[in-house]
């Protein structure tokens, strides 16, 4: 079972551009049937990314970036993970004595809570951190 991190699910939009082992790892996790998950702090991070582009008054792009991220939630639906109060706790031990990449140490906290793998091509985000992790881009 996986976590998918922003990085590697926002490839996913590139379609047939995307990264050839990107699109393999995501192929071979449907073919051998892995269930696959988005944390909370994912769809957070995208919707940002919605937002400052409407912020921005590209109003093209931002109804693009919105209507795949409406596809990505229905899609997910029943494999979208929650931050609560023991991911939490385990993000505040994460933090210490590094700080940095607080987000990325919430999808951490989840992967540990849930026992997931993290597919990421952030890996040094996460280094030290005891995930597992797999970089679908290498």
């Amino acid at each position: 079972m996986f976590l998918i991190d922003t990085d590697a699910v926002s490839e996913l939009r590139k379609g047939t551009k995307a990264n050839p082992k990107v699109l393999k790892f995501f192929a071979l996790a449907d073919h051998n049937d892995h269930a696959l998950y988005l944390s909370v702090v994912t769809i957070g991070e995208l919707r940002r990314g919605v937002e400052l582009l409407r912020h921005r008054k590209d109003v093209r792009q931002a109804k693009r970036l919105e209507s795949w991220l409406d596809a990505l939630l229905s899609e997910y639906e029943e494999h979208i993970l929650d931050f609560g109060a023991e991911e939490a706790q385990v993000w505040g031990r994460l933090r210490v004595p590094h700080h940095e990449n607080a987000l990325d140490k919430q999808v951490a906290a989840t992967a540990l809570i849930y026992g997931l793998t993290l597919v990421t091509g952030n890996t040094r985000h996460f280094d030290g951190l005891g995930v597992d992790l797999v970089n679908p881009f290498e």
